[in-house]
């Protein structure tokens, strides 16, 4: 059990990378109002919602693989205990998955990535090319990608799920192998 719970929390770990993430620098007052604007343009908060909804389709397929894997891998299990863990993890997940899906739908949760994005842009980018990519997102083509951008958020982490799930779970195996010498 003890490493079913290794196995979650490096799951959520992933999940999570980006909250070890250091708090931006104060940014200039009115590159900030300037990203705000340009973040409206970008329909910033209906695109956030739309890609938290794809990323929750993902994740529990993502976290059974993963779990599955590192079961899998661990030499101390026979068949039957490994059959075992793996059911017992099934059913945890329908929660696992509720909890989540909570904190998805949390606005504060939004509303401070959008803070930290405003924070992001305006070190990044001048007054003048903020406007310029503003200019950009009210465009047609602007529209369509903020319009395409959950479904395409969501597909590419189905393709990075694919492309970096075998290598990822490759590694968890050799990492539970280490831990579990002697």
């Amino acid at each position: 059990m003890k490493k079913l719970v290794l196995s979650l929390a490096l799951t959520a770990s992933f999940a999570a990378a980006p909250a070890f993430a250091q708090s931006a620098p104060a940014a200039n007052p009115q590159a900030v109002a300037a990203t705000k604007a340009m973040l409206d343009a970008m329909e910033i908060r209906k695109n956030m919602v739309g890609m938290y909804a794809e990323m929750q389709k993902t994740l529990p397929a993502m976290m059974r693989q993963q779990v599955v894997a590192i079961i899998q891998a661990d030499a101390s299990l026979n068949a039957d205990q490994k059959k075992e863990a793996a059911e017992k993890f099934e059913t945890k997940l329908p929660g696992l998955t509720q909890a989540i899906s909570k904190i998805f739908s949390d606005q504060a949760l939004i509303d401070e990535m959008i803070q930290e994005i405003v924070a992001l842009y305006a070190n990044n980018y001048t007054v003048d090319e903020i406007k310029q990519l503003t200019a950009f997102y009210q465009s047609p083509v602007g529209r369509k990608m903020s319009a395409l951008m959950p479904k395409l958020a969501g597909e590419s982490m189905l393709i990075g799920q694919r492309v970096m799930n075998p290598r990822i779970g490759k590694l968890m195996q050799d990492v539970m192998q280490e831990v579990q010498k002697p």
